[in-house]
């Protein structure tokens, strides 16, 4: 292992948060007990839901397959503990706001019983990268920085083109969150030998391992498991305590010093990007046999009696959580899944812990931001930008629905952190806006895709129309000439026939 290093780099604006992560960070990971039942949704991913692939009244183990994939961007969906399926049905869940969305619902049978094949994978260094993708692929794994990406997809598609660094995303910037943290502290290992999986699947010869500057114990323990394995591929890099550091195109410039494109992905720039997490669950997976059926979740805030970091089996409802952590205080007012800056606020704890909830984060009021009010052209929102975009500018464009402006100012490249609303003098909730003009230039742009489809359905029918008419009529023609030709032979033979007669005569 090479020695950590210690260049900070630099990311232009971004905010210096309140960490309020000791809240939750003064205790070990404690394990969740089972709840009485599971909820797990069919979508816990980007791209196409997961199909079930068992009956009602079905028994299931744990680690069993229960949804798989048929589509080219999904994830399979694995029983967390054994039990009956009681119900394949619509269930409220968090990545839709409390919209209801189908889950496998589990009852428990408390036995928590393994599946006979859940073993690991023997010599994954023996299977070519290919192979080893569709391994992983077949763990049900995703990203569990929040962006839940199916990451063999995203890995076979960072292999098409050249690539040079594996970094390994631990820098956990928002405030509140703690799990990848706690992980890192306790778990080191399990990220060390999922980087060295993702290496071997990529192909790459460096990663770097980053976090940021104020976790001395997570360095710490990266470090011992880095000299444990000792593999000279592995660079333990720190980067600064700024919110939002850890999001991929700000983590790439940090750690190699090199520009993301607007557009572009890590991985025009020969990076790719994966999460602390997901490197633990590829360990856990393709080492050990387990298929992502837990996560380390954060339960915070002042709202909750015993704030604390918990390992839950996917489908646990948030209620379950909670009573674990102590329940909720007198004070609690606010209950949001994730973190304050990019989390969602919810309506009820009967929703399920997924592939992406990182943090259950209750809060005793609801920050008073006060009116909104006409913007005054200060220039904060662009001084904090991490992208180094033009807030006001877009907020006048999205006002307008100038989708051509929005466009040519980058809202594609926002990655909605939210600084700009915080440093807003004016109250204006830029964030959300840019959010809705996302949505609205989506439509739009699904709109002309319809409109464009369907104006090759016409053009294509009116082809065939014109094709099917010609040929009727050069059809016509033909047999025009031919009957035209059979007259005048006709006309000719009878001449003939008659010269014939009077020459007799």
């Amino acid at each position: 292992m090479s020695a950590p290093t210690y260049d900070l780099g630099k990311l232009h604006g971004g905010l210096r948060l309140p960490a309020e992560k000791r809240l939750a960070t003064n205790q070990s990971i404690q394990l969740l007990p089972l709840p009485e039942q599971l909820f797990l949704p069919l979508s816990q991913h980007v791209g196409d839901a997961a199909q079930p692939i068992v009956n009602i009244g079905e028994r299931v183990l744990k680690g069993q397959l229960i949804a798989e994939t048929d589509s080219s961007l999904s994830a399979p969906i694995h029983a967390s503990s054994s039990g009956k399926v009681i119900a394949i049905e619509p269930w409220p869940v968090a990545r839709r706001y409390g919209n209801r969305a189908p889950c496998i619902v589990i009852e428990c049978d408390g036995d928590d019983k393994p599946i006979d094949a859940m073993e690991s994978v023997a010599g994954y260094e023996s299977l070519t990268p290919d192979d080893l993708l569709l391994q992983i692929m077949r763990g049900g794994i995703v990203g569990l920085g929040g962006a839940v990406f199916p990451t063999a997809q995203k890995l076979m598609a960072a292999i098409s083109g050249p690539l040079d660094y594996l970094i390994l995303n631990g820098v956990e910037c928002e405030p509140y969150i703690s799990c990848d943290d706690m992980l890192m502290r306790e778990r080191a290992e399990e990220v060390i030998r999922g980087a060295q999986i993702l290496m071997h699947a990529l192909q790459l010869s460096k990663c770097y391992v980053v976090t940021e500057s104020d976790k001395p114990e997570a360095i710490r323990s990266l470090g011992e498991a880095m000299g444990k394995i000792a593999d000279d591929r592995l660079i333990l890099k720190q980067v600064p305590t700024i919110y939002p550091s850890g999001g991929e195109d700000q983590l790439v410039q940090l750690v190699t010093n090199l520009e993301v494109p607007s557009g572009g992905l890590p991985t025009d720039v020969g990076c790719v990007v994966q999460n602390v997490g997901t490197a633990a669950a590829i360990h856990r997976w393709i080492n050990l046999g387990e298929p992502l059926i837990s996560r380390i979740t954060t339960i915070t805030g002042d709202g909750i009696s015993n704030p604390l970091n918990v390992s839950a089996r996917l489908g646990t409802r948030v209620a379950d959580a909670v009573e674990f952590a102590g329940g909720y205080t007198d004070r609690a007012n606010q209950l949001v899944v994730g973190g304050p800056m990019t989390g969602k606020s919810v309506t009820t704890d009967d929703i399920p812990l997924v592939k992406a909830t990182n943090c259950i984060l209750v809060l005793s009021e609801t920050p008073d931001i006060g009116p909104e009010m006409p913007c005054i052209r200060c220039g904060e929102c662009s001084a904090v930008c991490p992208i180094q975009l033009l807030p006001q500018q877009l907020f006048w464009y999205a006002c307008a629905d100038d989708e051509k402006q929005l466009r040519k100012h980058g809202l594609t490249d926002c990655i909605e952190c939210g600084c700009c609303d915080l440093v807003c003098p004016s109250h204006i909730p830029l964030t959300a806006d840019f959010r809705q003009a996302k949505a609205r230039m989506l439509e739009m742009a699904d709109e002309k895709a319809r409109a464009e489809r369907a104006r090759r359905r016409f053009e294509s029918r009116n082809e065939r129309l014109a094709a099917d008419k010609q040929q009727r009529e050069e059809e016509l023609a033909n047999q025009k000439r031919q009957a035209k030709s059979i007259g005048s032979a006709e006309i000719q033979a009878m001449l003939d026939r008659s010269k014939e007669k009077k020459e007799d005569d």
